[in-house]
């Protein structure tokens, strides 16, 4: 920790506390008024007028508390309302504001009535706080204020910190103008643009340093904290349009998101990848052994999709960086486009829908059929096969499946050993197949030649599973009435043109690899794949990481978490348990999870630790990643 005498002056109002206390208040007692908002509007424009330093400070301070018409009674509910309204980062670090207690100050243009009762369960008593008074009539309503009092003035908190006339270094926290003119006004040594809830450009411009949480205040100044790498400077980027409700999750839990729409090529992401930590992709952007090899800080790799084939997963597993996937999240989406398709190759709709735009009129029963009483014939019978299989039944098909694993029937779905049986029996044969490698050409002439004379075929899972060529030729003979392909053997990164083969054939509904794409799924994706990878960052959790040992951990907040991934050799439990005894430190608990390649073990420890400890795990044989959560 640092020898130079420091002073920490602190601002109240959207430093200390999420709101504008006089706003809260006008909330309170402009409740039963019928021009309640139009008020509350003018005096958070008076506010942000005074705060910019467009107006002066007393001006808006007189006219804001003439519309309040408050009382002292109403400054109980007020307190109550702000206890509730601590900045999130602060409530955090109620450490720092024990361990220097001697070195805090608040100093705000607000009024210490309600400021005291709140900072003072953070150590800091009402002899360290400056503030303005109020100035109440006999029945208490608030008419006034100590105009006596500088911090009532223009500039009032330059003159104080005169007054103060502190030793040593002197930083000062806050959201607004009358923060950054003290070190203007040579009365502070920095100023750091607090933007945790507010961010204001004539502030920001003016800072030595952006903090947008405490937690990096505290890092630059490398003081107590609560974790040891803020999260704003942990940098996510999101490609391929990911739906924003993903970046709106993670940047309000602190981190640095950036987006970018479209997939990127190799050396497009080499290039961009140098400085991230978290990666978030769809089904075009692959990451290559190129790409793992140049992204030295990268954690975590983040499918928002159900496939993770574009990723190397064995080259993530040996860096240390931890995969997750959204296994379920478009799981109803797929299985209702397969219904959907389903009814509509059997109904002819789409060649009906086609002579229709062309201008005929082709009224006829011909190769329409009801589903109900075929047979569906599901080959995967994973999450989507198994839903399809619910459906299905519910519409009254007869639904067999094929597994290459043993997996329980739902309903009154029947298990088909031999997949030449089903495909013989089935009036349509539906494709959810994993992305295996060895799964290319999974459906081709042979599987073809098995089934029923004038049956249809739906291809919802990979491109690559199904023989294009011979699936056309199979249309094209009548062998295959109809079919529908979501997936292709190669597919574009971005919109523009795209050619197959089963372009211009009679009953083939293409689409462009939307089986899971709905707002609805968009939103479950955007929603389950942040909270793996705020878990993860957060607290350690590997739950449903694809290429990684699962640990689900509780969360610690009274203790030092130490995270050290390493290759499964013999021996690196007991080095790291060996280091711990000789720095005296105390476990309070400890997990290990293994795979054939990699160890993952976390460490929980209950006091203070010398730094050296950290190069000492850090540089055990075989470590991959070390890295402390807090």
């Amino acid at each position: 920790m640092s020898t130079i005498k420091r002073n920490y002056i602190f601002d109240f109002d959207s430093t200390l506390t999420r709101v504008e206390a006089l706003d809260v208040l006008a909330e309170i007692t402009l409740k039963n008024d019928p021009r309640k908002d139009e008020i509350i509007q003018e005096i958070i424009d008076i506010t942000n007028l005074g705060i910019d330093g467009e107006i002066s400070f007393t001006a808006s301070l007189e006219r804001r508390i003439k519309l309040l018409k408050a009382n002292k009674s109403n400054l109980t509910e007020l307190v109550e309302d702000l206890k509730k309204q601590v900045s999130i980062s602060i409530e955090r670090n109620k450490e720092f504001f024990k361990l220097y207690a001697d070195d805090i100050y608040v100093i705000s243009c607000g009024f210490k009535e309600f400021i005291d009762p709140i900072v003072k369960e953070y150590n800091i008593p009402s002899e360290k706080v400056f503030a303005n008074t109020f100035e109440f009539a006999a029945d208490g309503e608030i008419i006034g204020f100590d105009a006596h009092n500088p911090l009532s003035q223009h500039n009032g908190k330059i003159q104080c910190l005169r007054d103060m006339n502190l030793d040593g270094e002197v930083q000062v926290i806050g959201d607004g103008y009358s923060d950054y003119v003290t070190r203007e006004a040579g009365v502070a040594h920095k100023f750091f643009a607090y933007t945790e809830n507010i961010s204001r450009d004539k502030t920001t411009e003016n800072a030595d340093h952006i903090a947008p949480n405490l937690d990096e205040f505290l890092y630059v100044n490398n003081l107590t904290r609560n974790i040891s790498y803020p999260k704003n400077r942990i940098k996510i980027l999101l490609l391929e349009n990911v739906h924003p409700d993903a970046f709106k999750k993670l940047s309000t839990d602190g981190f640095s998101v950036e987006t970018v729409s479209k997939s990127l090529s190799e050396d497009e992401l080499i290039e961009k990848i140098k400085d991230v930590h978290v990666l978030g992709i769809r089904s075009k952007t692959n990451v290559t052994q190129r790409v793992v090899d140049a992204a030295d800080k990268l954690m975590v790799v983040s499918a928002f999709c159900i496939g993770t084939k574009q990723i190397d997963l064995e080259a993530c597993k040996e860096k240390g960086i931890v995969v997750f996937n959204a296994p379920y999240s478009n799981t109803r989406s797929v299985v209702e486009l397969a219904i959907g398709e389903i009814i509509m190759l059997m109904r002819s709709v789409f060649q009906r829908s086609t002579e229709i735009h062309n201008g005929q009129w082709n009224k006829t029963a011909a190769g329409s059929r009801e589903v109900r009483g075929k047979k569906l014939g599901i080959i995967g019978y994973g999450n989507i096969g198994s839903q399809l299989s619910i459906l299905a039944e519910a519409l009254g098909m007869d639904v067999y499946y094929y597994d290459v694993e043993d997996k329980l029937a739902l309903g009154n779905a029947k298990k088909i050993v031999k997949l030449e049986d089903l495909l013989s029996i089935s009036d349509v044969v539906t494709l959810h197949i994993d992305d295996n490698a060895a799964n290319k050409n999974f459906f081709g002439e042979k599987e073809i030649s098995q089934m029923k004379d004038g049956a249809h075929l739906v291809n919802l899972s990979r491109g690559f599973i199904v023989d294009i060529p011979a699936l056309v030729a199979a249309l094209k003979s009548g062998k295959i009435a109809g079919t529908a392909i979501d997936v292709y053997p190669e597919e574009p990164r971005k919109n523009g043109e795209f050619f197959t083969e089963l372009q211009g054939l009679p009953n083939v509904i293409l689409t462009p690899h939307v089986g899971g794409s709905t707002e609805e799924a968009q939103r479950d994706i955007a929603d389950f794949v942040p909270s793996k990878i705020m878990a993860y960052m957060n607290s350690g959790n590997t739950v449903d990481a694809v290429n990684f040992p699962n640990i689900r951990l509780p969360r610690q907040t009274n203790a030092h978490r130490f995270l050290h991934i390493h290759k499964n050799v013999p021996g690196v439990m007991a080095k790291i348990n060996k280091i711990l005894a000789k720095y005296d430190l105390n476990i309070i608990g400890q997990y290990l999870s293994t795979d054939s390649k990699v160890g993952y073990v976390i460490t929980d420890l209950d006091k203070e630790y010398n730094k050296s400890v950290i190069e000492k795990l850090r540089n055990i044989e075989g470590t991959i990643k070390f890295r402390v959560l807090y």
